[in-house]
């Protein structure tokens, strides 16, 4: 009989790329971690581990057993579901993971909605960037991650969680009033090639989205200023310092700016989507959190709003 324990730390070894890491999240030393796959190798009587470097890596017999591994979690999430009786009636501590715009325009909106539809819900909401997100998730440590597709985000395929899109976050132009296009209802994006550009910094996925925007529309953008907050790149273009592409979910103060919607379609956009471990999702607190974050997701998904 395999020890599940085992699996645990083996399934921690595949999700955070070596031993190291894995033994750091499960709060076990390397060399416990490490004793622990060599016991269910030896269980099996297959290597799990080989050696890569000055590192490690998963055989093909680990990959293997990781799918099954998979299975058997996902069954037991629906398990534990079914067999606490849990009904309909959300209740309990739901814990929540998501990056700061989602949790300004749409998390707080529901956690204060379903707080006050279901007195014995305990909502929890913690600040994560996305792969942060998803590594409290597969810790057990959140019920629910709502994450931004990006790098270093695991493809829908990934057994271990279930994604699901919940809105396209739209990119809109936004100038300084005054500015040639300020009053223009909608814009091709080319018309903004030859502007000066106040950019995410390059470590950011959103300036990823803004290089890409601006290639589809044949030009690469260039700009003296880099701002990560919205806030504060509002405030750039503000001052006439360059002009920007912001998500529609940012919640830009009171500023002497105009957004612009895009012309094409489908217009450039993020996608942000929910997140479960496979088997949760139909926890009642969860499927409750999702039902009213589409009901609140859902006017953000008109291009033209």
């Amino acid at each position: 009989m395999i020890d599940l324990r085992r699996l645990r730390v083996l399934r921690a070894v595949a999700h955070y790329g070596t031993v190291t890491a894995a033994a750091d999240a499960l709060h076990m030393t390397t060399s416990a971690a490490s004793q622990q796959v060599r016991l269910l190798a030896r269980e099996l009587d297959v290597p799990l581990l080989e050696p890569r470097g000055r590192g490690v890596r998963l055989t093909p017999a680990a990959h293997d057993l990781l799918t099954h591994a998979d299975d058997i979690t996902a069954r037991w999430e629906r398990a534990e579901i079914q067999i606490r009786g849990l009904g309909t009636e959300p209740a309990g501590p739901l814990r929540i993971a998501c990056f700061p715009v989602v949790m300004s325009r749409l998390l707080a909106p529901m956690a204060a909605q379903l707080s006050a539809a279901h007195p014995r819900l305990d909502i929890r909401l913690s600040e994560a960037e996305p792969e942060r997100a998803l590594d409290l998730l597969f810790q057990g440590e959140v019920e629910l991650a709502v994450i931004e597709a990006a790098p270093g985000v695991p493809p829908p395929t990934d057994t271990r969680f279930d994604q699901t899109p919940l809105l396209d976050d739209v990119l809109d132009l936004v100038v300084p009033h005054g500015h040639p296009l300020a009053d223009r209802t909608e814009v091709p994006l080319a018309e903004a090639a030859d502007q000066t550009w106040v950019l995410p910094p390059p470590d950011s996925t959103c300036r990823a989205h803004t290089v890409s925007a601006c290639g589809a529309a044949g030009f690469t953008p260039h700009g003296p200023h880099q701002a990560r907050e919205w806030t504060a790149v509002a405030a750039l273009v503000a001052h006439g310092l360059g002009v920007a592409l912001i998500p529609r979910l940012a919640d830009l103060p009171e500023l002497p700016i105009a957004r612009i919607p895009l012309q094409g379609r489908p217009a450039p956009a993020r996608k942000i989507l929910t997140c479960t471990r496979t088997g949760s999702r139909t926890h009642p607190a969860v499927n409750a959190a999702l039902d009213r974050l589409t009901r609140l997701a859902a006017p953000f998904t008109d291009p033209h709003r």
